[in-house]
C-alpha cells in the first residue's frame, strides 16, 4: 500500500471513530475512487457506508451498497446485501432530516444466527447512572452496544489499529458470524448486555485481603532488612581487609527499628514522592475531569457518585504517554489517592469498558491494599531506574573484560527487583478478585469488564509487536496493573486463530491449575472472567464469554512427576528422621556412637537438598525428552497445543517453530528475561538459559526470522524451552537446559551428601 494511501486509509478510520464524519469522508472518499489497490479501496467503500449512514446522507450508502454488492469476494456481498436491506427499511422521509444528528450502529440488534430486523437511528447516548437506592440501583440504558464487530469502536474491537492487506475487511464487518471473523481478523465480542436494575452482592470477607496485606508489609521489611544487614556486613568486611581504613561501626548496629520507621514514613508520602517519580521517570501529568469525560461519560459518573457515597474527595486522575492499556491507583489514604491511566487504554477502550476498569480502581482504595502497593512501587521504582541505567552504562562500554563486571552488577540489581517485588505476588493476585467484585457491584456490568480484560490483554501484546520488545513502563508497573504483560502474549494474539474460550479453557478446567501461579503477579484470567460471569449469571444476564463445565482430566502421576523436585523436600525431612532415630538408638544400645556429628542438626539440611537432587534427576528425562523430527510439530499445531486443557509442563510437546525473535536488546536482557517469539499463531514466552563459549549471543538474534525448536509447556502462561536458535543463514545457538538441570542435581547431592557426613 503507499504511504499516502496508508496514512489516508489511517486518518479517515480514525475519524470515524472519533465521530468526525465529515472529515473521514473526506479521507476515505479518494481511496474508495481509486482502482490502484482493490483492497484498499473495499475497506475505504465499507468506511463510506458507515460515514454516509451516520450523516444522513444513506442514499449514498445504498450507492456503495449496491456496488459492494458486485464484488468477488461471498462475504463483502453478504455484509453489502444484509447493509442494503437495513439501509431500504430504513430509508423514510421523516427520518432523511434526522439522520444528521442521529448515530448509526451497524446491525444492531443482531444475533450470530439471525440477521437483524431493523438499523437502529438513535443517538448513541451513553447510559445514565440514576441515583442509587438503598438497596439497588437503576441504570437506564438508551443505547445498546452491538452484539457483532462495529467500526465506531474499530480500535477496542481488532488486535491491530490498522488491517493488514491481506484481510480487507479487518475490522470493518458490521454484521459477521465467528467464521467470518476468524477469516477477517477480526476479534468477535458478543457485546452481552448490562443489568438494568440488580441487588448487591453478598459482603466478601476482607479477613484475607487485610491478613495478606499486613503480611506483604512485613515480608517487604525482611526482605529489605536481610539486604540492608548483608550489604552492611560485605561493606566493613573490605573495609577490615583494606590498608589504612577502619571498620563503620554504624554498620554494626541493628538496623531493624530504624527500617520499620522509614517505611511508616514512606507510607504516609508515598503519593507525592510517587508523582514526582513517575512524572520524570515516565512523563506523567495531570489528567482533567473534563477531558476524561469526552473519553468516557460513565466514568466520571461512577467516580462522583462512588465518592460522594463514600465521603471520599474525587481521586487526582493522572495519565502516562503510553500506546499500551494501563492503568494504577497509588496513595495512603483515600483523600490523597491518584489514578494513573494510560493514553492507549482511553483509546482502545469503548465507554462503559473504561467505566468498569476505573471501577475496579475505586475497590482497592476501599480496601484498602493500594496503600501497601503503593510503598511496594516506591521502593521498587528507584532501583528498576538504577538497573536500567546500569544496564545503558555497560552498554556503552566497548572492552568485554570491562563490561563483564557492569553486566554482573545489572543482573545483581535485576536480582534485588525481583526480589523485592515477589514479596507483593500473593497480594497482587488476591486484590484483583475483590476489585473485579466492586467494579462489578457499582456499574452492573461484569461483561464489559471482561471485554476490558481481554481488550486490555490484545493492546498490550500489540504494543510489544510495535516496539518488538517488552516497555520499561510495562515491567516496572506490572505489579499494579489490571493485567499482567507475561499473560498478554499468547492471550492478546492468540484470537484470530482460537477463541477465547478456547484458550482459556485451561484457566477453568485443569485441576492442578494454581499451583502453577505461585510465582505469577497476576491471577488466571480465566478464574477471574469465570467469577466475573457468575456475578452476570446471578443477575440473570447472559455472558460475554462461555465456558463449559466439565473439568479436563489430568493423570494424578503426571502432576507428581511435575513437582518431583519440590516433593524431594519433605521425603528429605522425612529420610532426616529416619536417620535421627536410627542414631539415636544405636547411641541408646551402645551399638554405634556419631551423635557428636548429629548434635546441631545440620544434618536436616543435608537431607532436604538430597531429596531436591533425587527429585531433579526424576524428572530430567520426562521434562526434556529427545526431540524426534517425526514428531515435532510446527506452529500451524500451536493453536491446538494452547487450547488443551488438560495439559502441564510436564507433557513436553517437541516444536520446531518459525517467527520473529522480540526482545530488548543489550544488557538489560543479558539474563534473557525479555525473549518473544512472533509466529503465525501469535506471541509466545521463551525460556533460554545461555552456555559458555558460544560464538553467538542471543542477543544477536532479536529483531531476525529465526526457528526456534524446544519443548512447550503449558503452564499459567505457556512457554517454550528452548533446545536450539536457528537462522535462516545457520547459526545455531543452544540452550542448555537439560544440561543446567543436571549441574544443580549433582550440585544439590554433593552440598548435601558433605552437610550430612560433617555434621
Amino acid at each position: 500500500m503507499p504511504s499516502h494511501a496508508k496514512s489516508s486509509l489511517e486518518a479517515g478510520l480514525v475519524a470515524l471513530k472519533q465521530g468526525n464524519y465529515q472529515t473521514a469522508i473526506a479521507q476515505l472518499e479518494p481511496i474508495a475512487s481509486s482502482q490502484s489497490n482493490a483492497t484498499v479501496s473495499l475497506q475505504a467503500q465499507v468506511g463510506l457506508v458507515m460515514a454516509y449512514a451516520r450523516t444522513g446522507e444513506v442514499s449514498k450508502a445504498i450507492a456503495i451498497s449496491q456496488n459492494l454488492i458486485e464484488s468477488n469476494n461471498p462475504q463483502v456481498q453478504e455484509w453489502a446485501t444484509r447493509a442494503l436491506e437495513h439501509l431500504t427499511k430504513r430509508k423514510k422521509p421523516d427520518q432523511e432530516s434526522k439522520n444528521v444528528e442521529t448515530g448509526f450502529v451497524a446491525f444492531e440488534n443482531s444475533t450470530p444466527d439471525s440477521p437483524p430486523d431493523s438499523i437502529p437511528v438513535t443517538p448513541p447516548v451513553t447510559p445514565t447512572l440514576e441515583e442509587k437506592p438503598e438497596d439497588q440501583v437503576i441504570e437506564t440504558k438508551s443505547d445498546e452496544t452491538p452484539p457483532m464487530v462495529s467500526l465506531t469502536r474499530l480500535k477496542a474491537t481488532v488486535a491491530t489499529p490498522l488491517p493488514p492487506p491481506s484481510a480487507p475487511l479487518n475490522g470493518f464487518m458490521g454484521s459477521v458470524t465467528r467464521t467470518q471473523a476468524k477469516l477477517f481478523g477480526v476479534i468477535y465480542w458478543r457485546q452481552a448486555q448490562r443489568a438494568r436494575a440488580w441487588q448487591p452482592l453478598r459482603k466478601p470477607k476482607l479477613i484475607p485481603l487485610r491478613l495478606l496485606s499486613a503480611g506483604t508489609f512485613i515480608a517487604l521489611f525482611w526482605v529489605i532488612r536481610e539486604i540492608l544487614k548483608l550489604a552492611m556486613g560485605f561493606i566493613n568486611q573490605t573495609l577490615v581487609k583494606l590498608p589504612y581504613l577502619e571498620p563503620l561501626q554504624l554498620l554494626y548496629r541493628d538496623p531493624t527499628k530504624l527500617l520499620l520507621i522509614v517505611l511508616v514514613i514512606l507510607i504516609a508520602v508515598s503519593p507525592w514522592l510517587l508523582d514526582l517519580l513517575l512524572a520524570k521517570l515516565y512523563g506523567q501529568r495531570e489528567f482533567p475531569k473534563d477531558v476524561l469525560n469526552t473519553h468516557s461519560r460513565e466514568a466520571v459518573r461512577v467516580l462522583q457518585r462512588c465518592c460522594q457515597q463514600r465521603h471520599w474527595p474525587l481521586p487526582k486522575l493522572r495519565i502516562l504517554p503510553m500506546a499500551a492499556p494501563i492503568i494504577l491507583t497509588y496513595g495512603s489514604l483515600p483523600r490523597n489517592a491518584r489514578i494513573v491511566v494510560s493514553q492507549g487504554l482511553l483509546e482502545q477502550l469503548a465507554d462503559d469498558e473504561i467505566a468498569t476498569i476505573y471501577a475496579t480502581q475505586l475497590g482497592h482504595i476501599a480496601h484498602w491494599d493500594f496503600a501497601v502497593m503503593s510503598l511496594l512501587l516506591l521502593v521498587t521504582l528507584p532501583i528498576y531506574q538504577l538497573y536500567q541505567q546500569v544496564s545503558a552504562l555497560a552498554d556503552k562500554i566497548s572492552g568485554k573484560i570491562w563490561r563483564w563486571p557492569v553486566t554482573i552488577l545489572a543482573s545483581l540489581i535485576y536480582g534485588v527487583w525481583c526480589l523485592l517485588t515477589g514479596t507483593a505476588l500473593w497480594l497482587s493476585r488476591l486484590r484483583l478478585y475483590y476489585s473485579d467484585r466492586v467494579a462489578s457491584e457499582i456499574t452492573g456490568n461484569p461483561n464489559a469488564l471482561i471485554r476490558a480484560l481481554l481488550k486490555i490483554a490484545i493492546g498490550i501484546a500489540a504494543d510489544i509487536q510495535k516496539e518488538e520488545h517488552t516497555s520499561w513502563q510495562l515491567e516496572s508497573l506490572n505489579l499494579l496493573t489490571p493485567v499482567s504483560y507475561q499473560q498478554s502474549l499468547s492471550l492478546g494474539t492468540i484470537a484470530s486463530n482460537l477463541s477465547f474460550e478456547s484458550f482459556l479453557k485451561w484457566d477453568t478446567a485443569n485441576p492442578y491449575r494454581r499451583w502453577f501461579t505461585i510465582n505469577n503477579s497476576h491471577p488466571l484470567m480465566g478464574d477471574r472472567i469465570e467469577r466475573l460471569c457468575q456475578i452476570a449469571r446471578h443477575w440473570h444476564l447472559d455472558t460475554e464469554l462461555h465456558f463449559a463445565s466439565v473439568p479436563s482430566k489430568v493423570k494424578r502421576q503426571s502432576f507428581l512427576l511435575q513437582i518431583a523436585p519440590w516433593l524431594g523436600i519433605p521425603l528429605g525431612l522425612l529420610f532426616a528422621a529416619l536417620v535421627w532415630l536410627t542414631w539415636q538408638l544405636a547411641f541408646a544400645l551402645k551399638f554405634l556412637n556419631l551423635k557428636w556429628i548429629y548434635e546441631d542438626w545440620s544434618f536436616i539440611t543435608g537431607c532436604l537438598l538430597i531429596g531436591f537432587s533425587i527429585g531433579t534427576v526424576m524428572r530430567i528425562n520426562p521434562f526434556f525428552p529427545d526431540i524426534k523430527p517425526a514428531t515435532v510439530q510446527t506452529d500451524d499445531y500451536l493453536p491446538t497445543l494452547l487450547a488443551d486443557p488438560s495439559a502441564l509442563p510436564i507433557d513436553s510437546i517437541s516444536v520446531r517453530i518459525v517467527g520473529k525473535l522480540l526482545g530488548r536488546q543489550g544488557t538489560s536482557n543479558s539474563l534473557a528475561q525479555d525473549l518473544i517469539l512472533q509466529s503465525s499463531a501469535g506471541l509466545v514466552k521463551l525460556h533460554h538459559i545461555s552456555w559458555f563459549g558460544q560464538s553467538v549471543n542471543h542477543q544477536d538474534l532479536i529483531g531476525r526470522q529465526i526457528i526456534v525448536t524446544g519443548w512447550f509447556r503449558r503452564g499459567a502462561t505457556p512457554w517454550i524451552d528452548i533446545q536450539t536458535l536457528e537462522t535462516q543463514s545457520g547459526k545455531t545457538i543452544h540452550s542448555a537446559h537439560p544440561i543446567w538441570s543436571i549441574f544443580l542435581a549433582v550440585a544439590a547431592q554433593a552440598w548435601g551428601a558433605y552437610i550430612f557426613l560433617t555434621g
